[in-house]
């Protein structure tokens, strides 16, 4: 059955026909290919009916409505901004429309919307043994600051919030950082890459200057070759640039869905997200790599939240029920739960305790061996501002 292409779809098929449409045959020259300025897009009633899911492109001016999303796939014309499956997307392009046909690229339809809507078929994807924790900044690089404490603080105690649960699931783990030190990015990207089948999730928290309202959470992978990231505000000559990409980028977006999808499932905070970019942790790691955004320091009500341990357990909690979804992948061979999977099943299940880990080390013997000691800053070495607040320089306690 061919579908017209018209602006909006009122496609009547349900989620049971997926596996339905999986049956039938979708060959290879059923990709209907439209050239323009050499490059390759596809419309948007092609991968409606490749997915088998009903998609929808709503009127251009302005963002996706997420609360009213009726839809698993929807675009914007003109726009990267997407939903897909419940979640805001950006894709590497923008839809656009000629000849009365809404288009997506082909990278998009290859580096985006596959892994976010079968992130099952990605190859290799779910091969995880060791998760590699990355607290974003530390020691003398505060990250963003509120009247409440430090992003290096709160980073650091989602992870120690995080190890345990992560450890009773069967992972091994490995901290970039154990304690109120800084590790430079490039020892981080290394630990990764060192460590056998690995991921690697790096935890922050946001800040902004421009808007003081802004909220949310948001989730970041590597930056396809040839594509621009997410916050480059067009699409120049110089975001093409044919950066070096990377091997495992359909993976690191499938991590991200999972993680992002259980995220937002388990805290009903405003969704900013998936995302793309060139940041140094996410460049030179060469495993499945993601940086979770958990919410502004800079927003009065939200900072408030993260300040709390209660909500900091919680949110570690969601990240480590993703990663053990991005783990599942390959064993179920199935999609992983989805925002109102989650956000179901918790009106009917009450969170679990979050068990949480004391003592830990300032620095791991293990990572010592890997990296070298002479890698690491003493606290000896940190410049300390003369005066600090206790509030600010105050250790997060698990």
């Amino acid at each position: 059955m061919v579908l017209p292409v018209k602006c909006r779809f009122a496609l009547t098929l349900v989620t049971s026909a997926i596996a339905l449409a999986r049956t039938v045959a979708f060959a290879a020259d059923d990709w209907q290919i439209i050239k323009i300025n050499g490059h390759d897009y596809l419309s948007v009633d092609n991968v409606s009916r490749f997915y088998g899911l009903p998609a929808e492109v709503v009127s251009a001016g302005g963002r996706v409505p997420v609360e009213t999303v009726k839809n698993p796939l929807e675009f914007v014309p003109g726009s990267r901004e997407a939903v897909i499956n419940g979640a805001r997307s950006w894709l590497c392009f923008p839809l656009i429309e000629q000849d009365g046909k809404f288009l997506v690229s082909r990278t998009d339809v290859a580096k985006t919307i596959e892994p976010l809507v079968r992130p099952q078929r990605v190859i290799n994807a779910g091969k995880v043994q060791t998760v590699v924790l990355d607290p974003g900044h530390g020691g003398y690089d505060k990250g963003a600051v509120c009247r409440y404490g430090c992003e290096k603080d709160f980073a650091l105690d989602v992870a120690r919030k995080l190890r345990p649960l992560l450890l009773a699931k069967g992972f091994r783990v490995i901290m970039t950082r154990e304690g109120d030190y800084f590790v430079p990015l490039e020892v981080r990207a290394k630990i990764a890459n060192a460590a056998r089948n690995s991921i690697f999730v790096s935890i922050h928290f946001n800040a902004t200057n421009d808007d003081p309202n802004a909220t949310g959470f948001e989730i970041f992978s590597f930056t396809p070759r040839g594509a621009p990231s997410t916050s480059d505000d067009s699409v120049t000559a110089s975001s093409l640039s044919m950066q070096a990409g990377s091997q495992v980028d359909a993976q690191s977006m499938a991590l991200s869905a999972c993680i992002y999808h259980s995220v937002l499932g388990h805290i009903p905070e405003f969704d900013r997200g998936i995302k793309r970019a060139r940041f140094a942790v996410l460049r030179l790691t060469k495993v499945p790599a993601v940086l979770i955004e958990g919410g502004f320091l800079t927003e009065r009500g939200e900072s408030k939240l993260i300040a709390k341990k209660d909500w900091r357990a919680k949110l570690a909690y969601a990240i480590g029920v993703g990663i053990e979804s991005y783990q599942a992948l390959p064993v179920k061979k199935q999609p992983p739960m989805l925002v109102a999977d989650y956000r179901r099943q918790t009106k009917l299940e009450p969170t679990e305790p979050v068990s949480q880990e004391g003592n830990l080390k300032e620095v791991d013997a293990s990572l010592i061996s890997l990296i070298g000691e002479s890698k690491f800053v003493s606290p000896q070495q940190m410049s300390t501002p003369s005066k600090v607040s206790s509030l600010e320089s105050a250790p997060i306690v698990p």
